[in-house]
């Protein structure tokens, strides 16, 4: 691959998204929230009804093929999600919208709908991929690959924080739970399930800020240029 890739996978919570983010920045290399791309067409398909049982998986195919999406990675203020052009960063963040995610996410042919999407991103001067299988599966030929996690009583606490700050009331039990929950049907999914890569930098962010870790991202992904 001539484009440089750092890859980020991970289980919800585990602080991906905004050690991704800073990454981009720090090498002002384009970014890929492979996640959102799932929230972003659970959200589509829900404002087109499509989420409705029988699902038309035709009609899913098509809709995650054509949607406009952007990330716009921002100086103090994180990334910018766009659908479509409107501005969807926070809504896409709620439990309500995880839950439509999930549901097209064990789709396989949803899932190959979407891959060639995220291959996409892939633009010089490089990349930084956010997700679960982005190094084992969208692009296992990246230099770079990062497998973050933490304890799911630490993710919890950090995403009831985080729709706090949203201003959205959040119950840290029903917050464990559906982490608990996401996490078993992650690891547990027939399609890609949640795993480092083989070749992967593993580490557990529970007891670490958010720029120590950073540190350690960034000399080991100098390491490999």
């Amino acid at each position: 691959m001539s484009v440089f890739v750092i890859t980020i996978d991970g289980p919800s919570g585990s602080g991906k998204g905004t050690l991704a983010g800073k990454l981009a920045r720090h090498y002002g290399y384009h970014f890929l929230d492979s996640g959102a791309l799932y929230r972003l067409l659970g959200l589509a398909a829900h404002r087109a009804n499509l989420l409705q049982e029988p699902l038309n998986l035709s009609a899913l195919e098509h809709l995650a093929a054509s949607l406009d999406i952007q990330f716009i990675v921002q100086d103090n203020q994180g990334t910018q999600i766009l659908l479509n052009g409107q501005d969807v960063t926070d809504q896409i963040r709620t439990e309500e919208v995880g839950s439509m995610a999930s549901k097209v996410a064990v789709i396989p042919s949803l899932r190959e709908a979407l891959f060639k999407r995220q291959r996409d991103f892939a633009r010089a001067p490089g990349l930084v991929a956010d997700g679960r299988d982005m190094g084992t599966v969208v692009f296992p030929e990246a230099p770079a690959k990062i497998y973050l996690t933490a304890s799911v009583e630490a993710r919890a606490a950090r995403r009831v924080k985080q729709l706090q700050g949203m201003g959205v009331d959040a119950k840290i039990d029903a917050i464990l739970a559906d982490l608990q929950a996401r996490d078993k049907r992650d690891m547990e999914r027939t399609v890609a399930p949640l795993k480092p890569a083989h070749d992967a930098l593993v580490i557990d962010s529970s007891d670490l800020s958010i720029d120590q870790v950073l540190k350690t991202l960034i000399d080991y992904i100098d390491s490999k240029h």
